[in-house]
C-alpha cells in the first residue's frame, strides 16, 4: 500500500513544480487537529516539494483561533469549521471558502458521562457541557438545545478547548461535551452520544470543515491556491480508492496520527464517519458551485441566521456566494 500512495502523490507533486522564482515566498498555513487525508500532505511536505515555497504551518485549537489570526493578518490560508467561517464572513473578515476539507457527518457528536443520568435530551437541565465557543459543535450544540426546548439559560454551557474538554472530563468537572476527535473518541470510553452532528445536519443544519483564503493573497497567488487545492484532492481520492483496505498500517494513517496526536488505531474508524467530496462533486451544485444557490453558500447562509438569532452576530451579509470562490478548484481540475 505504501508505494501506491508515494507513487500517486509523487507523480501530482512533480507536475506541479514551480519555477525557482518562487523559493523565496513564504506562506502560512493553518490548520487544526481533525483528522483527515490533508494531513499527509502536510506530513510528507507535499506542498513543499510541490510549490518550492517556504511554509510556515501553524496548528490552532479551534476554528475562533484560526478566523481571529486569518482577521490580523497573521495567516494566508487556514482550514476552520462551516460555523467560524460562517461568523467571520457576517462579520468581515476578508476571506473566501475555495474547498471543503470534509462533510462533518457523524465526526462530531454530543457525549455524555456514563455517571451523569442523562437519558434523553431534556436531561440536560441544570448540567454542565464543555464546547469551543463559534465551532461548528458550538453551532449544533445551540441548535440542538432549541430543538430540545432548552436554552443556554437551562444548561451551563462553557467554552472550552478541545484539550481542556478532555482534562475536565476526565476531572469530572463537566457532564457533558460536543467534540470531535481525537478528544470525541476518549470521552466515548466513559461516555455515551446522545446525539450527532450527522443526525441534527439531516434536520436541516448541515455542517462542514472548509478551507479559507484570504482574498488579497487568493488573489495575488491564484496557481499556488490552486496547486495547494489539487494535493488535498488527490490525497481525497487515494484514501477514497483505498477506504475498504485502509487500515493503520497505511503511511497516511500513520501521518494522520502524527499530526493530530491521535492513536493511529482509532485513525480508519474516524475517517469512516466523514465524507469526502470528490472534485466533481465539489464543483457542483451541491457545494462551491451555483454562487448563492449553491451548497456552501446556503450552509453559510443559515448558519450566519441562526448565529444571529442567538446574538453571536451583530447582522447578514446580503450575498454569501459572493464568499465562496470555486475557480481554484476548477483550476486544479485541470492540473
Amino acid at each position: 500500500m505504501k508505494s501506491r500512495f508515494n507513487k500517486t502523490a509523487g507523480a501530482v507533486i512533480s507536475g506541479l513544480l514551480f519555477s525557482a522564482t518562487a523559493m523565496a515566498e513564504t506562506v502560512t498555513i493553518g490548520y487544526q487537529g481533525m483528522m483527515n487525508p490533508w494531513k499527509h500532505v502536510i506530513a510528507e511536505k507535499q506542498l513543499e516539494a510541490a510549490t518550492g515555497i517556504d511554509i510556515e504551518w501553524r496548528r490552532f485549537d479551534s476554528g475562533a483561533k484560526v478566523i481571529t489570526a486569518m482577521a490580523s493578518g497573521d495567516v494566508d490560508i487556514a482550514t476552520a469549521g462551516s460555523s467560524p467561517i460562517a461568523a467571520a464572513i457576517s462579520r468581515g473578515v476578508d476571506i473566501e471558502l475555495v474547498w471543503i476539507l470534509e462533510n462533518i457527518n457523524e465526526a462530531e457528536a454530543l457525549v455524555v458521562k456514563g455517571s451523569s443520568n442523562i437519558k434523553s435530551p431534556q436531561d440536560l437541565k441544570g448540567k454542565t457541557l464543555g464546547v469551543p465557543f463559534v465551532s461548528t459543535t458550538h453551532f449544533h450544540t445551540l441548535f440542538a438545545l432549541e430543538q430540545f426546548g432548552l436554552s443556554e439559560k437551562d444548561v451551563k454551557v462553557l467554552n472550552m478547548q478541545p484539550n481542556a474538554i478532555s482534562a475536565a472530563w476526565s476531572r469530572g468537572d463537566i457532564d457533558a461535551a460536543f467534540i470531535w476527535d481525537p478528544v470525541l473518541g476518549k470521552i466515548k470510553e466513559d461516555g455515551k452520544v446522545l446525539i450527532s452532528s450527522g443526525e441534527l445536519s439531516r434536520w436541516g443544519k448541515a455542517t462542514f470543515d472548509g478551507m479559507v483564503v484570504s482574498k488579497e493573497y487568493g488573489a495575488k497567488n491564484p496557481e499556488f491556491v490552486s496547486k495547494l487545492i489539487k494535493l488535498m484532492a488527490t490525497a481525497d481520492g487515494e484514501y477514497l480508492s483505498q477506504k475498504a483496505d485502509f487500515n493503520a498500517d497505511s503511511p497516511m494513517a500513520k501521518s494522520i496520527a502524527k499530526m493530530t496526536g491521535g492513536d493511529v488505531n482509532t485513525v480508519p474508524g474516524v475517517l469512516a464517519l466523514y465524507e469526502f467530496p470528490t472534485l466533481d462533486q465539489q464543483l457542483s451544485c451541491s457545494w462551491l458551485g451555483c454562487g448563492k444557490d449553491g451548497g456552501a453558500a446556503k450552509a453559510l447562509a443559515f448558519t450566519s441566521e441562526f448565529l444571529k438569532e442567538q446574538g453571536k452576530i451583530p447582522k447578514l451579509q446580503a450575498d454569501y456566494g459572493l464568499f465562496v470562490n470555486p475557480s481554484f478548484a476548477t483550476a486544479a481540475a485541470k492540473l
